[in-house]
Parts: C-alpha cells; sequence; structure tokens
C-alpha cells in the first residue's frame, strides 16, 4: 500500500525487453536499504524490485507485465523520461495522502491547462466507465500522486497543482494530452458497489 505522496523523482535509465518490459531506474533512494522483491510505486503502478545497483548512480531494476503496460501509460515511457516514485507504506508511517493501491484503474488525458496565480489547474478527461467513481472534493491518485478533485463535468474533472506539487513531482512538466494513470479512490469504488445492491 501506498499514500500518493511521491518522495523521489526518479528517472528511467534503461528499458529492455525480454518478454516482460525490463525497467532500470534511477534514484535517490539509498539502495542498500530497498530489499530485492521490494514495492515501489513508479508513476503510481506498484513494481518489483529485481535487482540493484550503486553504478553509475544508485538504481533498480522492475519487471512489468504486457498486461500492466497496456493498462497503463508505461508504454510512453523512454530513457530520461522522469518517474514519480514512492515506496510501499511501512507500519507507523504517516498517512499524508490517501489509501492508494498501485493498481491503475486506466488512464486519463490532460484537455486543459490554465494557470492561476503561482498554481496550475488542469483539466482531465476520465475513462466513462471510471468518471463515477471521481467526485468533487474527493481523492484521486494520477501517476502516483494524491490529488484533491475540485470540480466534476462529465468525465472530466480538474486538478489544482500548488508550486510545491509542481517542484517536488513531475506535475510541473504537464503538458496537453499527456496520458496519465489513474486509480480512483478505493472507497468510492465500495460505495458505488454497494449502491449496486440497494
Amino acid at each position: 500500500m501506498f499514500t500518493g505522496i511521491v518522495t523521489d523523482m526518479g528517472e528511467v535509465l534503461e528499458l529492455e525487453q525480454r518478454g516482460d518490459l525490463r525497467a532500470r531506474i534511477g534514484t535517490v533512494y539509498d539502495v542498500d536499504r530497498v530489499d530485492i522483491g521490494a514495492s515501489i510505486a513508479c508513476e503510481g503502478v506498484c513494481l518489483t524490485v529485481v535487482a540493484l545497483g550503486t553504478s553509475p548512480r544508485n538504481w533498480f531494476d522492475v519487471q512489468i507485465s504486457a498486461e500492466s503496460v497496456s493498462k497503463t501509460n508505461l508504454s510512453g515511457w523512454k530513457p530520461g523520461k522522469r518517474l514519480n516514485l514512492e515506496r510501499a507504506l511501512k507500519v507507523g508511517d504517516e498517512l499524508g495522502g490517501h489509501i492508494v493501491s498501485g493498481h491503475i484503474d486506466g488512464v486519463a488525458e490532460v484537455v486543459r491547462i490554465v494557470p492561476e496565480g503561482e498554481s496550475v489547474r488542469v483539466t482531465f478527461r476520465a475513462p466513462e466507465a471510471l468518471a463515477k467513481f471521481i467526485a468533487s472534493k474527493g481523492s484521486v491518485a494520477l501517476n502516483g500522486t494524491s490529488l484533491t478533485v475540485n470540480e466534476v463535468d462529465g468525465c472530466d474533472f480538474g486538478i489544482n497543482f500548488i508550486p510545491h506539487t509542481q517542484a517536488v513531482t513531475t506535475w510541473g512538466e504537464v503538458k496537453l494530452g499527456d496520458k496519465v494513470n489513474l486509480e480512483v479512490d478505493t472507497m468510492a469504488r465500495y460505495v458505488a458497489r454497494l449502491r449496486e445492491w440497494e
């Protein structure tokens, strides 16, 4: 489990297709304190560490199944791409965001970007099947970042990115047309399921 609070901006160093896709990701994490088999959310996708190293900089390798590639924005990864990273929660860690599983529900698209003072308001278009799970003032995880929804209009929803979020995540680089990994709030999914039984 994760909270959607990004703790590093990593970088894709290498990609190799070996049946599954294998990615090498540069990080500031102390890899001596990361175990093989550990879970790290990369752009919001829970991935398993399969190798570690320190040369020429700290890095970890993950294997990515074809299923994960097909359901996320990982097909657009290239060497040099920066990634939002978060290590899995430990018992006693602060829950600064909201509960995030790292299981992506679908891909949303950036359809509007408007500066608002020092902040930036970004409008996303969710897949129609997921729009019902997104509510004004509710939570979503986008590219692994826990965010509060400002407004909803059909399949479109808006997020306000403050300067701090832009500085410590990849949201400072957002562009029109970007495809982003979307994980809806687990509580919203359960509420919708319960309503089906009414």
